[in-house]
């Protein structure tokens, strides 16, 4: 293919994804009553305290993305050495291709992208590893507020409950060990004789040592207490009676059972909202306000970030040398 034939098909994608991008934001957002809900709900709210929470949301959001950034940097170091700035472009434009894509699975093309071509396939590994350390973390948590929350509100019988809490303990160590050691992965792929055209990119796991795994980790832990500080400011402003301890562990029971559900960002948000709604009902009789916090999390973590990568789209550079 010529030049100007990748150019043209090039520029033709970049302007397809941010009409896509547009759309689907444009699409979502004039329908969204759990927003409306929640510009009704902070209009009570002091000015003060109101720019003073607003200010917050935004700058965890900042802070959770940015921790991302680094960790994507970190993990892209056995691949291809990136600045934070250009970790910061392909993070914020994958969230741009993550939002009308099923599961997020754009997100990996928008982020790799930003690549070089020859390291592309082994980004995609790389950032799988870094997205399996979120998992564990969310499993992990979920695990234990599951196992609270059927002892609080399901009322089982001891040795129910005790077979439960050993299930979920062996879950968690399941979760560590795999995570851990990702690097048997590699060794049973290379069992596997029709993936023999992919296993040289799987070698990529034995790269990760130990104390490289601990440092991916503790950054996910990282993100996982930001979100999870938003949801409490959010409903602690719009609920100030609400209980903090059974709070936290039904935003850990959210995101775990968010993380088993196949999902679109742009169509789940209905599905949070009811999730939290459901859940929350336990602790709280503020039903609207806490699908409201759910929509407005969903939309400065996902749809602001997104926003902001769509203009990193342009600087793709899809079939040359990625030096920008």
């Amino acid at each position: 293919m010529s030049t100007r034939g990748k150019k043209i098909i090039s520029v033709s994608i970049k302007i397809t994804v941010l009409l896509l991008t547009i759309w689907f934001i444009h699409r979502k957002l004039s329908d969204n009553k759990n927003l409306y809900e929640f510009k009704r709900l902070i209009g009570r709210l002091d000015t003060e305290l109101l720019s003073l929470t607003i200010f917050s949301l935004f700058t965890l959001m900042l802070i959770n993305w940015c921790l991302e950034c680094i960790k994507w940097q970190y993990l892209c170091r056995p691949i291809q050495k990136i600045s934070f700035v250009k970790a910061f472009e392909s993070v914020f434009c994958g969230l741009s291709w993550a939002i009308f894509t099923p599961n997020r699975i754009g997100e990996y093309g928008g982020r790799v992208l930003f690549l070089n071509p020859r390291k592309r396939m082994f980004g995609v590994l790389a950032m799988a590893v870094g997205a399996f350390a979120q998992l564990v973390i969310t499993n992990m948590m979920g695990a234990i507020a599951l196992v609270w929350f059927i002892g609080n509100y399901k009322y089982p019988s001891f040795w129910l409950y005790l077979a439960l809490c050993l299930l979920a303990l062996g879950f968690i160590l399941l979760m560590l060990l795999l995570y851990f050691r990702i690097k048997w992965l590699n060794r049973f792929i290379r069992r596997i004789k029709w993936l023999t055209k992919v296993q040289r990119f799987f070698f990529l796991l034995e790269r990760y040592d130990t104390k490289q795994l601990w440092y991916v980790f503790s950054m996910s832990l990282f993100r996982y207490a930001v979100f999870t500080s938003q949801y409490m400011l959010v409903m602690h402003i719009l609920i100030p009676s609400i209980p903090t301890g059974p709070m936290v562990l039904m935003v850990f029971l959210l995101f775990f059972i968010q993380s088993a559900m196949p999902s679109l960002d742009l169509l789940d948000v209905g599905v949070r909202s009811l999730t939290a709604g459901y859940l929350f009902a336990f602790i709280t009789t503020q039903e609207l306000a806490v699908m409201a916090s759910a929509a407005s999390i969903w939309f400065i973590n996902l749809i602001i970030p997104a926003i902001i990568g769509s203009v990193f789209v342009f600087k793709i550079n899809f079939f040359g040398n990625s030096n920008h």
